[in-house]
């Protein structure tokens, strides 16, 4: 099929699209293209797999290059040297505290840190303060802080930040920056300051004369805009999130938006178009539009003319690339408003899809929607993962995209065809006044949902009569359903309080957790957290009050997200079947369930619940999503922002746990690893318990 990407005829989820032509690029031309001459311990010799592995997806091994350790967003790493013989003799070595950067001291530090040569770099608070770190004392380098402007203060999203890219240009290694305001820097990873030829004048006070980048000044929809003010409320906003991508020469940046669960009142926003920049000179290179104009791939699933004011289906989650074919991928979200889009008819492309863009010139190489007209808030949350499997005896290229509904798509992430199949199958239509809900959804045949698919009466708690009683009470007033069980609105002629979202909101798999892989074995470990919402809407003018924040856009939504559809707790117990929260291990080479771990231990909370007095209780594990890394030996997992201060490290084929060490407090993000002057270190993001935004690094003692 080469030359075409594969799909159901007369909907969006597939596209044609061309094959872009692979670089044969060895791993010593990979090693110098990201870090100029190859490192010492490279040098002497010839690399092994794992070292081969790693150049290969953009990483020399001990390094930790990109948020998701490669450009593959495998969070792994080949390092063995913190292996089941010693985890448990794991340290703090330094703490870096986060909260010295911002005014708010309780935030939540969602920054993964990247090292490359020898140094650590970071962005924290809420103006996303760049700044890099000695790797073995935590001793602050340098920062760098952008000016002040209304444009950051206006973000919906200041205290987003996941991290910073990096990439050598002209043997010079510089770090990537994006800000609230939706702002490019380019800074010298040695100095901090900002890349002499790069970007353009900003003619706003403190900004100097290079290094730059006003990203809204590339946005079709965001013209004219004010550099110091930037956009009016009308046109809606945009801000960043993640830390964008370097490919080849080419940094690829993606957006974050209001969110829209009670708080988007209005239908206008600005749309999440990919932006592209030349990595030396800044130049704007290419800009793909996630909502498909005239004559563009998709925009039919446009009705109502509402690609001319609709706005989101960003792509906020970390990108991923497959350097060698000159491909880059994207995950998508819902399109405004996340719960109501009747004044939106249609599929809604490019929303809630994984895309593939040709590096260089930004074309659509394929695609899948994974959600149409999403309804649930269900965007992608993870970067697609990029593994070379064998299925059937045959060699597969594969990008995985695991999602907040619970389902594993997998593809060919060349062609974009199908690993499995998967099925259109029909869902549950909504009965809210005005909307137009797609009649199918997309579900893969393989692998199977690693978590909960909607909810039945035979999902909820049954440990004692009593307890079954309180279950059964509690949803007597939620409408149960399928997955894709739609909203339903207050005034409902059933006299529901809520429908029954599950997995939740939040999902499910969310980037809090996400997904990990061992590219040696083609596993993937899951987090996930089981866990439900009660989704009802109120009329929108019930909740626009014209506060800076909601007033984004022109024209008030008909429906918007209201209160009070919470009904999966009793006395402070879920009246779900545990595990609350997991890790799955799924073979991408045949798309089987390997094992599943609880998150974790049951909270204190839990066990020692008046009404479970008596009750031979199962592991139900943390009500968290598990943050989590693999390494050459171990599995390793903190168990979350609602979890304990735990580290815990897991064997990656059986799922039996190793070890298990005290933190300072509960991991808030991704963890990661490198090796320095000879010795691994773990690196911990976490939050609470006195510690609010701060980086743990562990090493053994």
């Amino acid at each position: 099929m080469s030359g075409q990407a594969w799909g159901r005829r007369g909907r969006s989820g597939w596209a044609e699209g061309s094959r872009v032509a692979g670089l044969l690029v060895g791993w010593a031309l990979v090693a110098v293209a990201h870090a100029g001459a190859p490192p010492d311990h490279l040098s002497a010799q010839e690399p092994d797999a794992a070292e081969r592995g790693a150049l290969e997806r953009g990483t020399p091994e001990g390094e930790w290059r990109y948020w998701g350790a490669d450009a593959w967003s495998t969070r792994y790493s080949p390092l063995d040297q913190i292996d089941a013989e010693n985890f448990e003799e794991l340290e703090v070595a330094w703490t870096w505290r986060g909260d010295n950067f911002g005014p708010t001291p309780d935030f939540i530090l969602r920054s993964t840190p990247i090292y490359v040569d020898g140094v650590l770099y970071t962005v924290a608070g809420r103006r996303r303060t760049a700044a890099a770190i000695d790797p073995a004392t935590g001793e602050t380098l340098w920062t760098f802080r952008e000016p002040h402007t209304p444009r950051w203060e206006n973000s919906p999203r200041q205290n987003y930040g996941r991290g910073l890219a990096y990439a050598e240009v002209d043997g010079r290694g510089v770090v990537y920056l994006l800000t609230p305001g939706f702002f490019l820097h380019a800074l010298d990873a040695k100095t901090g300051l900002p890349l002499e030829g790069f970007g353009e004048p900003v003619p706003v006070e403190g900004f100097g004369e290079h290094g730059t980048v006003d990203m809204l000044a590339h946005l079709d929809r965001a013209q004219p805009h004010d550099p110091y003010y930037g956009v009016p409320d009308s046109l809606g906003n945009i801000t960043t999130s993640s830390p964008p991508i370097v490919v080849d020469g080419v940094v690829i940046v993606g957006s974050s938006a209001l969110p829209g669960l009670g708080s988007q009142t209005r239908i206008e926003n600005l749309p999440g178009d990919i932006l592209a920049y030349d990595a030396r000179t800044g130049e704007h290179l290419w800009r793909f539009h996630v909502i498909p104009r005239p004559g563009e791939y998709g925009h039919e699933t446009w009705e109502n003319d509402a690609w001319e004011w609709s706005g989101n289906a960003n792509a906020w989650a970390p990108l991923s690339a497959d350097e060698e074919r000159g491909i880059v991928y994207l995950p998508t979200k819902a399109p405004t408003n996340d719960v109501f889009g009747g004044f939106r008819p249609g599929d809604n492309l490019f929303a809630n899809s994984v895309i593939a863009l040709d590096v260089h010139t930004g074309e659509r190489v394929w695609h899948f929607q994974t959600v149409h007209h999403d309804l649930w808030d269900w965007d992608n949350p993870v970067a697609p993962i990029l593994l070379d499997v064998t299925v059937d005896g045959e060699p597969v290229p594969a990008v995985v995209q695991t999602t907040k509904q619970g389902l594993t798509f997998a593809f060919n992430r060349e062609t974009g065809e199908p690993i499995w199949p998967i099925e259109e199958r029909p869902v549950p239509q909504s009965q809210v006044p005005g909307e137009q809900s797609s009649p199918t959804q997309p579900f893969p045949t393989r692998p199977a949902p690693f978590e909960i698919q909607g909810l039945s009466e035979d999902d909820l708690i049954d440990y004692t009569p009593e307890l079954r009683e309180l279950a059964l009470e509690a949803v007597s007033d939620i409408k149960l359903g399928p997955l894709f069980n739609p909203p339903i609105h207050r005034d409902n002629p059933e006299g529901y309080r809520a429908a029954a979202v599950c997995p939740s909101f939040t999902g499910g798999n969310n980037i809090i957790g996400g997904t990990v892989a061992d590219p040696e074995t083609g596993i993937i470990y899951v987090a996930s957290r089981t866990a439900c919402s009660g989704a009802v809407l109120d009329p929108g003018e019930a909740r626009d009050d014209g506060e800076p924040g909601t007033a984004r856009g022109r024209t008030v939504t008909p429906w918007v997200s209201g209160p009070g559809g919470a009904f999966t707790n009793v006395d402070g117990l879920s009246i779900l079947k545990p595990p609350y929260g997991r890790i799955t291990a799924i073979d991408m080479n045949t798309g089987e369930h390997l094992w599943w771990i609880p998150n974790g231990d049951t909270p204190e909370s839990v066990a020692e619940h008046p009404l479970l007095e008596g009750v031979d209780l199962p592991n139900t594990g943390q009500d968290s999503h598990a943050t989590a890394l693999v390494t050459g030996s171990l599995l390793m997992y903190g168990e979350g922002r609602a979890g304990e201060p735990r580290f815990h490290a897991v064997d990656k084929l059986t799922g039996e746990r190793i070890g298990t060490i005290e933190l300072p407090a509960p991991s808030s993000t991704a963890p990661m690893t490198y090796m320095h002057e000879g010795r691994q270190y773990i690196v911990v993001p976490v939050a609470g318990s006195g510690m609010p935004g701060s980086l743990v690094a562990l090493r053994v003692r």
